[in-house]
């Protein structure tokens, strides 16, 4: 079973900050995946959410480490 963990961050700069704190943090043999989330019925870029999507084929992954990485840049791991 291959589960993805979805880590919500504020904007792109903190994405991608959390995305490469997690390869280095969990040791994952990629980068995760990131996506442009916008908001329901917002058309201001600036009004987008960045999804930070983490393969975890083994499910090794603790998800309190992988919110609380989140966190640290005003983000949060969105519940399965």
């Amino acid at each position: 079973m291959n589960v993805r963990h979805v880590l919500v961050l504020p904007d792109r700069d903190a994405a991608e900050e959390v995305a490469q704190e997690a390869v280095d943090r969990f040791g994952l043999p990629e980068e995760p995946q990131l996506v442009r989330d916008a908001l329901a019925g917002e058309d201001d870029a600036e009004d987008a959410q960045w999804l930070v999507i983490v393969e975890d084929p083994r499910e090794q992954l603790d998800t309190t480490s992988l919110d609380d990485l989140a966190a640290e840049y005003e983000g949060w791991l969105e519940a399965p």
